[in-house]
């Protein structure tokens, strides 16, 4: 979230800034602007009408002891008009502040100088790619006829449960979830993250401190009774250990690392898109979050993606990332990078992971903050991305590495699942 002294001392850099996010944010800061003015004028009066009541209050006293009585009710008469007045003055306050707030919400953060120009994925820059895309048999099939052939996932049968988006996992399919979850495990403590387990529900500070609430497009799953969500992304309940502390910079970078079952709506999907794993309402996520000091998050950036490659690589997947453009980012993230694998029986990228810094955005919303070296506070900057989301890595995996025998497991992950070979 944007303060209020970054939008008073730049509110045409970010004017222009969000524009490049397809946000018109001409309306919205020309209100909070004029909020800001009528909330510092109430601030003004209310300190001086309280200031004045002092005064009067501390008179009473001294015209009572010098038998000025009447002089002392004409006192206790002002500070009780001057009391109701600053009542007046108190709920006008209330009010300004409240408005900025909710205006305050609305607004996207501001992208990174480096985010390109562009309305949508088509407009995303290809940062760099790697491995190589195979070549399949003629009689290749994609993932959902494998998965039904060698009988690892039942779409189903998840319909019957629960609906569409909620596959049951078997056999070695179920192996091959618990293989990949623990190798990603593996690897990110290996890179220095601390695992975590975090819950898989949230309130709704913690929706709101990494940016999910308000939920504008109802992607999050509510439970009413009592006012929870399922997370999206462990990325809410991870970097929300971190909300309302102070850190002391000997102790950053904080990173760690969790896995969760994810839930989305997915609201407004359809089409070849939703086809077996490609979408999915409930799925399996390795995640990372780094929290660090402003100047050194784009380093830590750079970092993390090395780090993401590193397992496609070990996967043996053909590769490529993306620098999102800004009419494809998300609300929160002040830069994106988007790793997507080929799939070679759909023919198409499949996005699985997305790494973003959100510099100060989410830490305002979550008074998440470090203390420097002149014990002065100051707020920190959070980064996150997928290391890896599943569902796609499985299709993938699966489709790429499909043979007259079976389907081959890459090296690396044998140790995990124990089999060389699903036939």
């Amino acid at each position: 979230m944007l303060t209020l002294k970054v939008i008073n001392e730049n509110s045409e850099e970010i004017i222009r800034k969000l524009a490049k996010k397809r946000f018109d944010a001409q309306g919205v800061i020309n209100q909070i602007i004029a909020l800001d003015e009528k909330r510092r004028t109430s601030q003004t009066l209310l300190d001086s009408r309280l200031s004045e009541i002092n005064a009067l209050s501390k008179s009473i006293g001294g015209l009572m002891k010098e038998g000025k009585k009447n002089e002392a009710e004409t006192a206790k008469q002002q500070v009780s008009e001057l009391k109701e007045l600053s009542k007046a003055n108190e709920a006008g306050l209330r009010e300004a502040e409240t408005a900025i707030q909710d205006l305050l919400v609305t607004i996207p953060n501001l992208p990174h100088d480096s985010v390109p120009e562009g309305r949508s994925a088509e407009d995303n820059l290809v940062e760099r790619s790697g491995g190589n895309i195979p070549q399949l048999a003629s009689d290749a099939v994609p993932h959902w006829d494998l998965a039904k052939k060698y009988d690892l996932i039942d779409f189903e049968l998840g319909v019957k449960i629960t609906g569409a988006g909620f596959p049951v996992y078997k056999g070695k399919g179920s192996r091959l979830q618990r293989a990949l979850i623990n190798f990603f495990l593996d690897n990110a403590r290996e890179a220095g993250f601390v695992e975590v387990q975090p819950p898989y529900v949230v309130n709704a500070a913690s929706g709101f401190g990494t940016g999910q609430l308000p939920d504008k497009e109802g992607q999050m799953y509510h439970v009413g009774l009592d006012d929870l969500y399922l997370i999206p992304t462990a990325e809410v309940p991870v970097t929300n250990l971190y909300r309302d502390v102070i850190l002391e910079e000997k102790d950053l970078p904080v990173k760690n690392t969790a896995y969760s079952a994810c839930f989305r709506r997915e609201a407004g999907s359809y089409g070849k898109d939703v086809r077996g794993l490609n979408r999915l309402h409930q799925f399996d996520k390795v995640e990372i979050v780094c929290i660090d000091k402003p100047e050194n998050s784009y380093r830590r950036l750079d970092e993390m993606v090395r780090y993401v490659q590193t397992l496609v690589e070990k996967l043996e997947l053909p590769w490529r990332i993306l620098r999102l453009c800004g009419g494809d980012m998300s609300f929160t993230s002040a830069l994106t990078f988007d790793f997507e694998v080929y799939s070679a029986a759909q023919q198409r990228w499949l996005e699985v992971s997305s790494v973003s810094n959100f510099e100060s955005y989410q830490a305002n919303r979550l008074k998440c903050r470090y203390r420097d070296e002149d014990r002065k506070t100051q707020l920190c900057h959070t980064l996150n991305g997928s290391a890896l989301a599943l569902p796609r890595i499985v299709a993938a995996l699966l489709e790429n590495n499909q043979t007259p025998d079976g389907i081959r497991i890459p090296k690396a992950l044998v140790p995990y699942t124990g089999f060389e070979m699903i036939d």
